[in-house]
């Protein structure tokens, strides 16, 4: 890959109008691929996005733009990859499987400027929980009424913030927080989230921190009514990491008695229901999808004009990115390896400490076996990887089959997009957010 491509920095997309879509713009579904020709574009910030649409590189062409980093950036720190092409498939995924739920982006599980411009120009609208959250967003020329501040307990400089800028739709789910936003922001339209039965096996359970009980429903809608807000519908969460998905259905049918008391109530008719997030990529989505068409056609197929929304973070950061570290510390005892890499438990892998999924990794020996650098086909060895900082606690992997690499080569780990660079710190002076992203894409012209 010639090197000149490095010095071809992505052009900002300015027109900031094709980004001003209504917030429940239907999904275009009918976006075709370009033709042939492949290019790849990277550059070290980000800058901005392409008009054409771009594909997902290859394995090979992402270890082959990886290799170009290193080599002609004579890069030394660790770095992510933000493959806009995956991004792109993930959104054509979603509407495929459900074209009648309109995305939220979760801004919390990334909010890398190019992922949120990427978005915002494939149709999708935004889950913001802050004020910096909101910032972030509208920064890109987004439209504030594509905005959901789905944060069910909120500051209130932030409820100000909120009102200043026309972000009109929010989440409660207790009568202190309807008391805050009535001071605040009376004007705003209402979401009542409720606690979904929690059945579906996810690893992190949002109901003991947020949600309405069943009994609580009825009076939290009679002091919204009281207090003349506009309760436009009802959210839910059936927990990140969701692996039973008849909790869709469940929770769905939870919301649907929900519709039915605000009317009996003589609340005007709510007509959106928000389905939260728990979306993975892959085999587990397309198993939830069908759960969640099915239900949404039980019990709200008389519901005229409903729009429902989600709030899917991980489903499109998590296999976005990908991070490269370098080795840089090693020991061998016996047979057993012992690596050092300059990112950690405190940095991008901080999601360790209380999510125990498999890190996927290459080893990416450039610097001492150029002529195999993935190392395909060589004896492995047991392995550890420590992170960087003086805590024994910082290790990533342990017992870990590896290849034999050295100081200066670098190790690729995938999927690195969901909770990484996000929830980072600079504990021992190693700055989480001080990380570059390079935004590569294949480009069919």
């Amino acid at each position: 890959m010639p090197s000149s491509l490095f010095r071809h920095l992505l052009s900002i997309w300015k027109d900031i109008h094709s980004l001003m879509v209504s917030p429940f713009l239907p999904v275009d579904q009918s976006r075709t691929m370009m033709s042939s020709s492949r290019s790849l574009q990277p550059t070290i910030s980000a800058a901005g996005l392409t008009r054409k649409r771009a594909t997902a590189l290859s394995e090979n062409e992402l270890i082959a733009f990886i290799q170009s980093v290193i080599s002609d950036e004579q890069q030394t720190e660790p770095f992510y990859v933000l493959d806009l092409g995956v991004v792109a498939d993930l959104f054509d995924m979603w509407i495929r499987n459900l074209p009648m739920v309109q995305p939220f982006y979760a801004v919390k599980c990334n909010p890398n400027p190019a992922l949120l411009r990427e978005m915002a120009a494939l149709g999708s609208n935004f889950d913001c929980a802050s004020r910096a959250e909101i910032e972030a967003v509208l920064a890109l020329g987004v439209s504030p009424d594509r905005i959901v501040f789905a944060n069910p307990c909120k500051a209130e400089s932030h409820i100000k913030y909120a009102a200043s800028v026309g972000v009109n739709l929010t989440t409660f789910d207790s009568k202190d927080e309807l008391e805050k936003i009535r001071k605040w922001h009376p004007e705003c339209a209402l979401f009542i989230r409720i606690k979904p039965p929690e059945t579906s096996g996810a690893r992190f359970q949002l109901g003991a921190k947020f949600g309405a009980l069943p009994e609580e429903v009825v009076p939290l809608l009679q002091a919204a009514q009281a207090a003349q807000f506009t309760v436009q519908g009802v959210s839910f969460h059936i927990g990140s990491g969701a692996t039973h998905f008849r909790a869709f259905e469940e929770a769905i049918a939870a919301a649907k008695t929900v519709f039915e008391k605000a009317a009996q109530l003589g609340i005007p008719n709510m007509h959106i229901l928000n389905i939260g997030g728990g979306f993975t990529a892959g085999p587990r989505f397309t198993e939830a999808a069908p759960v969640v068409k099915t239900a949404l056609q039980k019990y709200f197929f008389n519901e005229p004009g409903l729009k429902v929304m989600a709030e899917p973070g991980l489903f499109f950061a998590q296999s976005s990115f990908t991070l490269v570290a370098s080795i840089i510390g090693k020991r061998v005892r016996h047979e057993r390896r012992e690596y050092w890499i300059n990112d950690g438990i405190y940095g991008s892998f901080n999601f360790l400490l209380y999510d125990h999924d498999d890190v996927i990794l290459t080893p990416l020996a450039c610097t001492s076996n150029r002529g195999n650098p993935t190392c395909k086909g060589l004896k492995t060895y047991d392995s550890t990887v420590f992170g960087p900082t003086c805590d024994a606690g910082d290790t990533v992997l342990k017992g870990h089959p590896l290849p034999e690499v050295q100081v200066n080569d670098w190790l690729v780990f995938h999927k690195m997009g969901a909770y990484t660079s996000s929830c980072g710190t600079k504990f021992n002076g190693f700055d989480t957010s001080a990380i570059s992203t390079y935004i590569a894409y294949s480009d069919q012209s």
